[in-house]
């Protein structure tokens, strides 16, 4: 008699940091400058103008962006670490208190109260392993990573000019703005529908809708753009 054996693969999808970046800076990236180049071009006759105005975007952009999850990853960091000493101090002045929030937490797992004042009495013996305990399952933090901003800054400034060169190359080949937007929009529109797709895949959405929705919005800001440009001209 033979046996079948079947492997249980669990999948969970969890996003890391510098996926997160990436989808921040690149979908903007992809976004914005293709939207400024559809606008510039329904009102200028000179690709020179766009390449000069798009690529003022994209360091602008970038420079943004980028400063933007510095400041976000840091805040992120200040505040754990302000959380963390409140919670060493709970422990040290009102230690009552906090052996009663441990008991609280896993109760919810239904844990007989034997069980749970025996790991009570062992996080006493470890100071830091309770402080760690509480900051995740009471606060639901998680220590930030020491060169999370900078790498998170750099990551997101990348993806940024990565994307928003997309838009722009064509115009490097071509004299007339409206010749460039037509080229351009199909590289951007096809750029978007592989990136929302990507991203569906690592974010664990459907794959094809958010290739559908990366695109549509990308689109309307672009053709937006371009309809406003015409107007005001």
């Amino acid at each position: 008699m033979s046996n079948k054996h079947h492997d249980h693969v669990e999948k969970h999808f969890t996003a890391s940091d510098l996926i997160r970046d990436i989808v921040i800076g690149m979908s903007d990236g992809l976004t914005v400058p293709f939207a400024l180049a559809a606008g510039l071009s329904g009102s200028v006759a000179s690709t020179a103008l766009i390449l000069t105005a798009g690529s003022a975007e994209i360091a602008a952009g970038a420079i943004a962006m980028g400063l933007g999850g510095y400041l976000a990853a840091r805040t992120e960091a200040e505040h754990y670490d302000t959380e963390l000493k409140r919670e060493w101090r709970e422990i040290e002045v009102v230690p009552e208190r906090e052996e009663e929030e441990v008991a609280e937490i896993f109760r919810e797992y239904e844990l007989e109260e034997e069980q749970i004042q025996s790991i009570i009495q062992t996080l006493k013996k470890k100071p830091e392993k309770w402080v760690d305990l509480m900051m995740r399952f009471e606060l639901g933090l998680e220590k930030p990573d020491p060169s999370r901003a900078r790498n998170s800054a750099i990551t997101i400034a990348l993806s940024y000019i990565l994307g928003g060169l997309v838009p722009l190359l064509p115009y490097f080949f071509m004299a007339q703005p409206i010749s460039g937007l037509k080229v351009s929009a199909i590289i951007t529109l096809i750029a978007l529908a592989i990136f929302g797709y990507v991203k569906g895949r690592f974010t664990g959405t459907s794959p094809w809708k958010s290739s559908f929705q990366t695109t549509v919005v990308g689109g309307l800001a672009a053709g937006a753009a371009f309809l406003l440009a015409r107007l005001i001209s």
